[in-house]
């Protein structure tokens, strides 16, 4: 994961995965990287990355979206 780019953050489980479905439409490969503690769920955050070259459309995308 060391190239690849964190695009979105949240605490949501579901928000990332409608990110990354947003993502896959436009052939953009999307990965989720859940740093949420297993035990007390309410800390810690879920992480979208993407290849440093979709950075920007990514972005664009999830702009157009109104996803927050």
């Amino acid at each position: 994961m060391e190239k690849w780019k964190c695009i979105y953050s949240t605490n949501q489980r579901y928000r990332a995965e409608i990110v990354k479905a947003l993502l896959a439409e436009e052939d953009i490969e999307a990965v989720i990287l859940d740093k949420k503690d297993s035990s007390y769920t309410v800390f810690g955050e879920i992480e979208l990355f993407v290849q440093p070259e979709n950075e920007n459309l990514a972005v664009e995308l999830i702009k157009g979206a109104n996803i927050e």
